[in-house]
């Protein structure tokens, strides 16, 4: 058999201020004690601190868990957050202005500019005098503002503040790329679902009306089965599964294909039932077996075979979907794999493809095996642990 890569890359950012903490943790015994060294660290570490919430977008939660970390770095009296509608965060000293807050960045989330106020207030005590306001945005969108207060609005706190508001700004455009990828996954399993169900709806449909007359109680049977089938394909909730669930819904699957096909089609499943709580994408694996069945085997004369082979292999799960069916030129599946052009009855391959790239990272992308006449093995492999990937 001639061997493919799949071809679609994705590629993943990450945040350069961890990358850079973590290479001063591990040597900072060789930072030695000068205090611009002892400086560098404090606010890249500071800077780590106040990262992660943020990358939940301007949230009132992320604000209020940032805030204290985002004074420190300005060495302000107190710091407000505010998003487009109201403020988000007050923290530090002069309470009593919060109030005032979302007023006070009235002008900034209006015209996008930095501002300089002086704040009147009648405690002789309270260093609150001035705020330097600066816009927050994204995509050139002003969508809240930074107030750092203290008792002197110097040059150098105004640029401070426009300093931190622009990394808060690449921290919430990370969430905004987030919420994108987030979006774009869920728009591609919704583009699975209609390119699996119109086929197999109609077939299986078909197949079940062909048993009312002749066994009433088969027909019911995969009646029910059907219902199971499709409850689990359109369910609304959660990007992964567990591999024992996307397992069951291709055995009813299969159930419902061999109502149709009869003796013709033959499966063999060799699971390794250590790997069955592993956390695997929605519907990463229905498609193959779907495409295994379709492009495998309808057109095949004779008995047809699919095997399906789910391996423990350390830290990571190996599955492998076979069929002894038609196969096709490697060149043609590249061009499929790459988007270049649709595969007939448009089973998605690609979309599978793109979607473990997305996920894992591009070295795990489908590998197929496949020539003409020859039949097609697509293998996956997928790490048991990975972060962000759980099975809600």
């Amino acid at each position: 058999m001639e061997y493919l890569v799949g071809v679609a890359v994705v590629t993943v950012l990450v945040g350069v201020p961890a990358i850079v903490l973590w290479r001063v943790l591990r040597g900072r015994r060789e930072l030695g004690t000068s205090p611009a060294e002892r400086a560098t660290f404090e606010t890249l570490h500071t800077a780590s601190l106040a990262g992660p919430p943020l990358r939940a977008g301007l949230t009132e939660e992320g604000a209020q868990k940032a805030s204290r970390h985002l004074r420190t770095l300005l060495g302000s009296s107190a710091l407000a957050i505010t998003d487009g509608k109201r403020l988000l965060v007050y923290d530090g000293a002069g309470e009593h202005h919060a109030s005032q807050a979302f007023e006070h960045a009235g002008a900034t989330l209006k015209d996008g500019r930095t501002q300089v106020l002086a704040i009147e207030c009648e405690l002789l005590e309270c260093p609150i005098r001035h705020a330097v306001v600066v816009p927050l945005s994204t995509d050139d969108r002003v969508v809240g503002a930074l107030a750092a207060y203290g008792p002197h609005a110097s040059a150098g706190l105004v640029r401070a503040a426009q300093e931190v508001a622009g990394w808060v700004d690449s921290q919430l455009q990370l969430a905004e790329l987030d919420r994108s990828r987030t979006l774009l996954m869920e728009a591609e399993v919704r583009a699975l679902r209609a390119q699996i169900s119109p086929h197999f709806i109609y077939n299986s449909l078909t197949t079940i009306a062909s048993f009312v007359r002749t066994d009433p109680e088969r027909a019911r049977e995969l009646l029910l089965e059907f219902a199971d089938f499709t409850r689990y394909s359109f369910r609304r909730h959660g990007e992964f599964t567990t591999l024992a669930e996307e397992l069951r819904s291709i055995d009813r699957y299969l159930i419902l294909e061999r109502a149709r096909f009869g003796d013709q089609l033959q499966v063999t499943l060799r699971i390794a039932p250590e790997v069955l709580p592993v956390a695997v994408p929605f519907l990463c694996l229905q498609p193959l077996v779907e495409n295994a069945v379709r492009h495998g085997l309808e057109s095949k004369n004779g008995v047809g075979r699919i095997t399906i082979v789910a391996e423990d292999a350390g830290a990571e799960c190996r599955i492998s979907v076979e069929d002894d069916g038609l196969g096709m030129e490697p060149d043609k599946l590249r061009r499929i794999l790459a988007g270049e052009i649709a595969p007939a009855g448009g089973v998605g391959l690609a979309n599978v493809d793109e979607r473990l790239r997305q996920v894992y990272g591009d070295e795990y992308g489908l590998v197929v095996e496949t020539g003409p006449g020859a039949g097609t093995k697509v293998n996956i492999r997928l790490p048991k642990y990975h972060p962000g990937v759980s099975a809600r």
